[in-house]
């Protein structure tokens, strides 16, 4: 018997809030219990509610005469779905409510019954006036934690209410076209021509924009490696690292595989690429990628840290370094970093992204260029970061990044999360003109 979306959405989301799982985690095992025609829906309230939980959950806390316990995560998690939907989309009311509270009896816990009814009919009746209070908090009202809409609003002051709108967005669905087979204009008319609706990105040369998002299968080309989906941020890598025939190019971190591949199609001459991730589960995306497009890289599952384990002591000319971080840039792409993230994580994150820049320089070869990379939004692991490195590194220079993206910083480019446009991501790109 297949599980009611409503269910399916608040147990994936349980996992997240009970700090088991992210929703990439929890929320294909519940996709596999409903029907195929329900899954959109439970992907629609699971992220929902992840996006919105800073504000639902302020309004739960008004509504409620005492906090959830521990115990009951799977109680709160299907009050804000309730919520979610009472709030966020066109379904009914009376069938968000009914269905929503229908969902307790398979919870086996009878008392949540009465509890979810009475919550969800009053935010029904009062939710202007309850919103209104609520909204007086500037973390409910930008639905962000308090650490990071501070945080934000301290590095950022003119922008961050648009970087908190942005992450609330639901983000674009952006093509990258492979070069290999042709060009962006090419096939941006065979799309318009096969009835999508597409625009040219404006940085990325290979980029182009849907204005719906739709199943890849349904793309031109897509399964013969003309076309891949990757953020037009992200696209910026390649070329920045300026390559050219005869190189040897590194990819650290690079699951899952889209820089990779996007640098073997800007290049197709390279010496070689090698590609390193930490886990061997996380290079299966990788190899996926690369069988597809008919690419070949050289990848090794190991901590990019310990280049005894993977590098042979040849030194690369090139190396991307798109390194572990906070991920704040892609928020409207993983909600769930709302729940998941906390302020301690931005230092452990720091700390690992300055051990990965001083282990790699090591292999790079003098007169050669790295660009450093995070989808992270937050000073300390971008700018700063580059910063320090610089600071304690006296062969490495700092190479000018003209834009016209993103915004320029003391050291690299920020580009912030855009409505309907590009993730939020940062770039430097830094020559060794000395072995110190």
């Amino acid at each position: 018997m297949s599980t009611n979306p409503r269910l399916a959405a608040a147990r994936a989301l349980a996992a997240v809030l009970a700090g088991r799982a992210s929703l990439g985690s929890s929320l294909p095992t519940q996709l596999e219990n409903v029907e195929p025609r329900d899954r959109g829906l439970v992907q629609e309230l699971a992220f929902g509610a992840a996006r919105w939980q800073p504000r639902l959950s302020t309004l739960a806390a008004h509504l409620l005469q005492k906090p959830f316990k521990a115990g009951d995560r799977d109680v709160e998690a299907l009050l804000l779905v309730g919520l979610y939907q009472l709030l966020y989309t066109r379904i009914p009311p009376h069938a968000a409510i009914g269905e929503t509270v229908g969902c307790a009896d398979k919870l086996k816990k009878p008392w949540a019954k009465g509890l979810l009814n009475a919550v969800l009919r009053r935010a029904q009746r009062e939710s202007e006036t309850l919103l209104a209070e609520v909204d007086k908090d500037p973390a409910a009202r930008l639905a962000h934690p308090r650490w990071l809409q501070k945080a934000l609003k301290k590095s950022w002051p003119e922008q961050f209410e648009a970087i908190c709108a942005a992450n609330n967005a639901h983000p674009p669905m952006t093509l990258r076209v492979n070069r290999r087979h042709g060009s962006r204009d090419a096939y941006l008319e065979e799309l318009n021509r096969v009835g999508f609706e597409a625009t040219a990105c404006q940085f990325s040369r290979d980029g182009i924009q849907l204005l719906q998002p739709c199943d890849v299968r349904e793309l031109p080309g897509f399964a013969e490696g003309r076309v891949s989906v990757q953020d037009e941020a992200a696209q910026l890598a390649a070329d920045l690292l300026e390559l050219a025939p005869n190189q040897r190019v590194l990819d650290a971190c690079c699951a899952p595989g889209g820089k990779t591949c996007h640098l073997m199609e800007a290049e197709p001459a390279l010496a070689g690429v090698v590609a390193v991730d930490l886990e061997e589960s996380r290079l299966v995306r990788v190899r996926e990628n690369l069988a597809r497009l008919q690419l070949d890289a050289q990848l090794f599952a190991a901590d990019a840290r310990d280049t005894a384990k993977w590098w042979d002591g040849k030194p690369f000319q090139r190396i991307l370094l798109d390194a572990p971080c906070s991920a704040t840039g892609v928020i409207r792409r993983h909600p769930d970093i709302k729940l998941t993230r906390t302020a301690e994580d931005i230092e452990a994150l720091a700390q690992l992204q300055g051990e990965l820049l001083d282990a790699l320089w090591a292999t790079l070869e003098v007169g050669g260029v790295m660009v450093y990379a995070t989808c992270s939004v937050m000073p300390r692991e971008n700018s700063e970061q580059i910063a320090a490195f610089l600071g304690r590194t006296p062969g490495a220079r700092e190479l000018d990044l003209p834009g016209p993206w993103g915004s320029k910083q003391p050291h690299g480019r920020q580009l912030f999360p855009r409505e309907g446009g590009h993730d939020g991501f940062y770039y430097a790109k830094l020559m060794k003109i000395s072995a110190k």
